[in-house]
């Protein structure tokens, strides 16, 4: 019987974290998944969202960018687009491109509805995730 589970967060551009942890919440394509150890195996599709972990009395976030996890009853593997902690993120940034977006919704004739969609969202969820870093 696992008592850690070890989270792994890899993109295309290197490590993001691996360390032990105790629960992890990721935002799975078909809702919440809450993963504590001996969880079943299960490889699921990720939505651009929040994972958290938390170990003992810390609590970390993390922004996630589309990806993949792979679930066992020890390990978790997060493979995505992208991902950052979120005190890594620069929410200035992170508004400029939610500005950017929602202009170019103003005028989807000249922009892909799709693509100003999804930056728009990630813009938003960067800003959600950096806020937890500083509600703490």
């Amino acid at each position: 019987m696992a008592e850690k589970l070890t989270l792994d967060i890899v993109t295309p551009y290197g490590h993001v974290f691996t360390g032990e942890v105790d629960e992890i919440v990721a935002s799975g394509s078909d809702g919440e998944l809450g993963i504590l150890p001996d969880h079943i195996p299960l490889i699921t599709t990720l939505k651009i969202g929040m994972l958290t972990y938390r170990k003992g009395s810390e609590t970390a976030h993390f922004f996630v960018n589309w990806g993949y996890a792979e679930i066992g009853p020890d390990r978790v593997t997060i493979i995505a687009d992208s991902a950052e902690k979120s005190e890594d993120i620069d929410v200035e940034r992170a508004k400029k491109a939610m500005q950017r977006a929602e202009e170019r919704l103003k005028q989807i004739e000249k922009f892909d509805e799709g693509r100003a969609r999804a930056a728009l969202e990630r813009s938003m969820m960067r800003i959600q995730v950096a806020e937890k870093q500083t509600a703490r």
